[in-house]
């Protein structure tokens, strides 16, 4: 069942059925999908512009209240990353136990998995399951016994009735990228999972609508491959986009990250001759949509508590670090490609926490905001949610010639967590050449280097080599938390706009 684009052919069909369903069946039924994926904060982001779960709740009550058939859905990734999931309470990080609370409050009604569910330790994964008020589906996400987690069925079918009786059965599959794999999941291949799943589908349901945390590229594959798929809602991107795909020009769907923007999809089903209209819009979330004062609530004690925990590790998240006159850019497509004031910053802060060093490097997938401070205050909760991990700066010695290896490796790690941001390294122009402090990388001479902890450990992607087992590598020292050597040197920093100006931003 597809959309039907002659209105000629429509009436026909309309006209011969007249006689073959009853009065009380013949309708068009409208269903609303509000649609989110990669939601990592639960407080508006971009200064407070954007994003907020508790504005979504608005939208959300107002769209129920125009049409109860309104079902608000997920397409992956919640449990993590973010600031507030690693704050510890009792010694067990929250690890999107705030998220699932905020969620239950909004209203959502189904999701599917995005592979920073499976960040989670197996013991809280279950426990976040077990906390939401919403289903989860997935069709190719397993146990490692293979079957289904407990309460997850791999499809849906819902009903939805008309105003005149009519009964529209809305099937979901979800589908998610295998990509990050611990030893309590095991994965099938999506795009033929999806397409077993919508085959036992056949004749069960009159919409089918996959969910999918899935690169692009598959989402593209999944629609060619399975063209009885009506609609896709994507996530994955964390940027808008809208496409059309396959033999029947199947639509794919993903919002901003972090609510930035969500899509709000009306599906008309046509009772009558079995057609579907699509009319989906992207709604910017933004501080003109003001917060469901229920979720509000929520947020802000979860916030709290968070708050509480960082207080007994040492920070003060509502603490004023100064004034920034320029903005800084943690946008993970930017800080996963190219060096931002933000990372010039954080390595200018490892070099002062080891100042007889002659390089710092760090992985740029340490930064996990993804979202842009702009200029004015700046407070201690910021610089956690730009290094939620934290972990210390170390002082290590390199050989050059393995320093080429973990600089090269960096360069080829460009779009990933592992693109490496450095200070006092370059490149030459027109080369692939290496200069340390302006002077080419000298391969035997040994070089003294502020790391993070982290890509010391080996377990960055390509770049297992770089741990202190490996011969060529001396440990020299261990320091501070990274994020206390970010605070002290936004101290002195925040009001220095001669030194850093802001970087050029393209907003979401």
């Amino acid at each position: 069942m597809k959309l039907i684009f002659q209105a000629y052919s429509v009436v026909l069909q309309v006209l011969a059925a007249v006689t073959l369903v009853t009065p009380a069946l013949a309708e068009i039924v409208n269903i609303n999908l509000l649609q989110l994926n990669d939601i990592y904060e639960i407080t508006p982001v971009e200064g407070g512009t954007r994003g907020g779960l508790a504005r979504v709740a608005t939208l959300r009550k107002q769209l129920y209240k125009a049409n109860p058939r309104t079902y608000t859905v997920l397409a992956g990734d919640a449990f993590s990353p973010s600031a507030l999931g690693t704050a510890k309470i009792n010694g067990t990080p929250l690890a999107g136990q705030q998220m699932v609370a905020v969620m239950n409050a909004l209203g959502f009604d189904y999701a599917t998995f995005g592979n920073h569910e499976f960040d989670l330790p197996e013991n809280l994964f279950y426990q976040r399951l077990q906390e939401s008020q919403f289903r989860w589906i997935s069709s190719n996400v397993s146990a490692r016994t293979g079957q289904p987690f407990k309460g997850v069925p791999r499809s849906i079918v819902f009903n939805v009735k008309g105003d005149r009786g009519a009964v529209v059965r809305v099937g979901l599959i979800g589908v998610t990228l295998n990509s990050n794999q611990p030893n309590y999941v095991s994965y099938t291949d999506p795009i033929a999972t999806a397409k077993q799943q919508v085959i036992a589908l056949k004749g069960k349901a009159d919409i089918i609508v996959a969910i999918t945390h899935l690169s692009i590229e598959d989402d593209r594959k999944l629609a060619e491959t399975v063209p009885e798929i009506d609609i896709i809602l994507g996530g994955h991107e964390h940027e808008n986009i809208q496409q059309w795909r396959g033999r029947d020009f199947t639509p794919i769907f993903k919002a901003d990250a972090n609510a930035r923007t969500v899509y709000v999809h009306q599906l008309s089903y046509d009772t009558i001759d079995k057609s579907l209209a699509i009319n989906s819009r992207l709604v910017p979330i933004t501080e003109k949509i003001p917060d469901d004062p229920k979720t509000a609530k929520i947020v802000k004690e979860w916030l709290e508590r968070g708050y509480q925990a960082f207080r007994a590790a040492g920070f003060e998240p509502t603490q004023e670090i100064g004034q920034l006159t320029f903005a800084l850019d943690g946008l993970e497509s930017s800080v996963r490609n190219t060096s931002t004031k933000l990372t010039e910053l954080i390595a200018e802060a490892m070099l002062q926490e080891v100042p007889d060093a002659d390089l710092a490097v760090f992985n740029g997938g340490s930064i996990r905001i993804d979202d842009v401070i702009p200029p004015g205050p700046i407070t201690q909760f910021d610089v956690i949610r730009i290094l939620p991990f934290g972990g210390k700066v170390v002082a290590i010695e390199i050989d050059g010639a393995l320093l080429q290896r973990v600089l090269d490796r960096g360069q080829a790690n460009k779009g990933t967590g592992g693109y490496l941001q450095t200070a006092k390294v370059s490149q030459q122009a027109n080369s692939k050449n290496w200069l340390v402090q302006g002077q080419p990388l000298d391969p035997k001479r040994t070089y003294k280097i502020a790391i993070n902890d982290f890509l010391i450990s080996g377990k960055e992607k390509g770049l297992d080599f770089l741990n202190l087992q490996q011969p060529g590598i001396k440990l020299i020292a261990e320091k501070r938390d990274i994020r206390f050597v970010m605070i002290d040197r936004l101290k002195h920093q925040a009001t220095s706009s001669n030194l850093l100006k802001s970087d050029s931003l393209n907003y979401p």
